[in-house]
């Protein structure tokens, strides 16, 4: 850009870093034969059945705008599906929005609770996006850091810690994505706890809901006490395979969804009608293929967890999502480098752990969602790469320049 158009951006645009997943996945794109265990997609393609919906769909001529919360009978599935799921009510009329994605639902609901300077406690490690979102909205991302020795989870002394008078909500993600943390029924209990002592909202992105593997999953919006402080956010990117479909949801009291709606009205109008058609067959037909990817999943997260500690990286089993969140500390190296030299070295992606906050320094973030056999020859290259960082005697500097 040339220079004397810098002084016509914005400030707090400028100050925001690009997405340190995005650098590794476009670092990964060009070049040849990589494993990439970064971004977190699965390695399904959307259910055949979904798919047809769409072009069908697009044959019948549903090509016109919807709604602005979305088509109704699609808003009437999700919340068949959620109370039949998770044990929550929302009417479809006025509590449901459909979304372009669940980060659109996440912009959405900040735009719609926070006033310029309110702060909101966002649990690091974090997805990337969740504290830019706070700041394009006005409000103060207040990080709190999480600890791999109870498996980066949050405690209810961790929130009281880190409330002061300005603060308005808290963001919730479980299971978490960067570490697949996942919180059960008795913890999110003792977490509400705090929220309704100190008079919080809740942001619940539930994005992975359908992606638990040893325990049942709890929408916090269905713990006593908490459905009417919760913006419960979800979609169809990660259970159902729909990523680049772009839909998302999310359910609130009427109070919330009221205003959201007036943004919707007056930025995206609507997600993609005949994408809708798709997403209402995948809450009708194809919960059998979610679990069928479930226990892939399962699988895949048994199998590199004990791949990784074999290997002497540390890794707890995570609960959910399908991420692993393997300490690098042994190395030497900061996440950064391990993540940039074991690309370079050996052609495997992963994602350092400082894109999801300081709290993530000294970790790496590895997705598998990616074929077991893929994860067997990703695992194989990990080994050679710490093996040779343990043998070789030449400062790290040095040991890939000239690769």
């Amino acid at each position: 850009m040339m220079k004397e158009h810098q002084h016509y951006l914005s400030e707090m645009v400028k100050e925001l870093k690009p997405s340190g997943i995005r650098k590794f996945f476009d670092l990964a794109a060009s070049m040849k034969g990589v494993i990439s265990l970064g971004v977190g997609e699965p390695d399904f393609v959307t259910p055949w059945s979904i798919r047809e919906a769409a072009i069908l769909s697009l044959e019948e001529g549903f090509t016109s705008y919807t709604a602005n919360p979305g088509l109704l009978e699609l808003r009437q599935e999700i919340s068949i599906y959620l109370n039949k799921r998770f044990g929550v009510q929302y009417n479809p009329v006025n509590q449901v929005i459909v979304t372009v994605g669940a980060s659109q639902a996440i912009d959405l609901t900040f735009r719609a609770i926070l006033n310029p300077g309110d702060e909101v406690l966002i649990i690091e490690p974090a997805f990337v996006s969740y504290a830019p979102l706070v700041t394009l909205a006005g409000g103060r991302p207040i990080t709190v850091s999480t600890h791999p020795d109870n498996g980066f989870k949050l405690t209810p002394e961790q929130i009281e810690n880190a409330i002061t008078s300005r603060t308005r909500a808290i963001l919730l993600c479980s299971p978490n994505n960067p570490t697949g943390s996942f919180l059960n029924k008795e913890e999110l209990t003792k977490i509400a706890a705090v929220i309704e002592k100190h008079d919080l909202l809740v942001v619940s992105d539930e994005i992975y809901a359908e992606l638990t593997y040893d325990e049942d999953y709890t929408s916090f919006a269905s713990i006593e006490g908490m459905y009417e402080r919760t913006i419960l956010i979800n979609g169809f990117s990660k259970g159902f395979a729909m990523t680049g479909w772009r839909l998302g949801f999310l359910a609130a009291p009427p109070a919330f969804t009221e205003q959201m709606v007036k943004i919707l009205q007056y930025t995206t109008m609507c997600a993609p009608h005949m994408l809708q058609h798709g997403a209402i067959e995948a809450l009708r037909n194809t919960y059998h293929e979610v679990e069928s990817m479930r226990r892939s999943y399962r699988r895949r997260r048994n199998y590199i967890v004990q791949s990784l500690n074999n290997i002497g990286l540390d890794c707890h089993m995570p609960g959910g999502a399908f991420y692993v969140f393997p300490s690098i500390k042994k190395t030497g190296l900061t996440s950064e480098q391990f993540a940039e030299q074991l690309l370079l070295a050996e052609k495997v992606a992963v994602v350092p752990g400082s894109a999801f906050g300081e709290s993530g320094e000294g970790y790496v973030r590895c997705s598998y969602a990616t074929s077991l056999e893929q994860l067997q020859e990703a695992m194989k290259r990990i080994q050679r790469f710490v093996e040779a960082l343990e043998n070789s005697k030449i400062p790290f500097e040095e040991m890939y320049t000239k690769k």
